[in-house]
C-alpha cells in the first residue's frame, strides 16, 4: 500500500503541474484574445482562438479532478497501511493541505465556471505537494500524544479544511485587487470574487473554530492543560481572530472590497506562519 500511495502521488503531482501549465496558458489566451477583439470591435469568445482556448480549460479541469482523485487515492492507501488517518507528519500535513485547497477550489469553478482562481490557489497546492517531496515519507509509529486516533483524525482534519478554505479566499482575494475597478475584461467581476472570498471564510472560520477547541479537548487528554500558549495554539487563535475580524468587519462595518481583500490575504500569511510556525519555533507540535 505505501508503494501504491507514493505512485499516485506522482501521478497527481505531475497532473497537477501539467493543469496547472494549461489553466497559465489558457488565462494568458483570454487576455490577449480579448484585447484583440476590443481593439477588432469584435467578440474574442466566438472566434476559432476562444473555441481553442474554452478547450484548453476544460483539459486543465479535467486534469486537475485527476490530480485530486490520484491524491486521495495517496492519501487513503498511506491511511490503510499505517493504520490511522494520513495526519501524523509534515509529508501528510503538506499532501492534506494540497488535497483540501484542490477540493475547495474544485468547487468555486463548478459552482461559478471560473478558472482564473486557479493561477492563484493551484500554485498553493504544487508548493505544498513540492514541499513534501523534501521531507521523510516513511510511516513511523504514532508519539504517545498522536496516539488517540479519533481526536488526530478530525482535529487535523478540519485545520485541513480551515486551511484550504483559506487559500482560496487568498486567491479571490489577489485577484479582486486586481480587478476591482472591473476594468479587466478577462477576469471575473469583482463583486463575484468578493463574494467568493467571503463564502471561502464561511467555510474556514468554523473549521478553524473546531480545530481550535478539539485541539483544547487533545491537549487536556496528552498534556493534562487544555492551553500552554504553544506557538502552533496561540498562532491558530490570532489567525482565527483575524479572519473573525474580517467577518466582524464585513456584517457590522460593511466592508467590502479592497480593506477585505487586504484582511484576507493577512489572514493567509497568518494560516502559513501557524503551518509551519511548529518547525521554526519548536514547542508541544514539534513533532509535525
Amino acid at each position: 500500500m505505501f508503494d501504491v500511495s507514493q505512485y499516485t502521488f506522482v501521478a497527481a503531482f505531475a497532473a497537477l503541474a501539467l493543469a496547472l501549465l494549461m489553466y497559465a496558458v489558457n488565462a494568458i489566451g483570454v487576455r490577449g484574445a480579448a484585447r484583440l477583439s476590443l481593439a477588432d470591435g469584435g467578440t474574442w469568445s466566438s472566434s476559432s482562438l476562444g473555441s481553442a482556448l474554452d478547450s484548453v480549460g476544460r483539459y486543465a479541469t479535467i486534469l486537475t479532478v485527476n490530480a485530486f482523485i490520484f491524491l486521495t487515492a495517496s492519501l487513503s492507501f498511506r491511511a490503510i497501511e499505517a493504520g490511522h488517518g494520513p495526519f501524523s507528519n509534515m509529508y501528510e500535513f503538506s499532501l492534506a493541505f494540497a488535497w483540501s485547497a484542490l477540493a475547495l477550489y474544485l468547487y468555486f469553478e463548478v459552482q461559478y465556471g471560473m478558472r482564473t482562481l486557479s493561477l492563484l490557489v493551484l500554485p498553493v497546492s504544487v508548493g505544498m505537494m513540492t514541499y513534501a517531496t523534501t521531507v521523510p515519507s516513511d510511516i513511523q509509529p504514532l508519539v504517545p500524544a498522536l496516539q488517540h486516533n479519533l481526536l488526530l483524525t478530525i482535529h487535523v482534519a478540519v485545520a485541513i479544511i480551515a486551511y484550504g478554505a483559506f487559500a482560496t479566499a487568498f486567491g479571490a482575494a489577489v485577484l479582486f485587487l486586481f480587478q476591482r475597478r472591473d476594468s479587466i475584461s478577462w477576469l471575473p467581476q469583482s463583486g463575484l470574487l468578493d463574494e467568493i472570498g467571503h463564502k471561502a471564510v464561511m467555510v474556514g472560520f468554523p473549521a478553524m473554530a473546531l480545530t481550535i477547541i478539539l485541539g483544547a479537548v487533545w491537549a487536556d487528554i496528552a498534556w493534562g492543560r487544555y492551553w500552554s500558549w504553544d506557538p502552533k495554539e496561540t498562532a491558530s487563535l490570532v489567525t482565527w481572530l483575524i479572519y473573525g475580524g474580517y467577518l466582524h468587519a464585513r456584517v457590522i462595518r460593511g466592508w467590502r472590497g479592497t480593506r477585505s481583500a487586504g484582511l484576507l490575504i493577512l489572514g493567509f500569511g497568518a494560516t502559513l506562519f501557524t503551518y509551519y510556525g511548529n518547525l521554526f519555533f519548536g514547542g508541544l507540535h514539534g513533532y509535525g
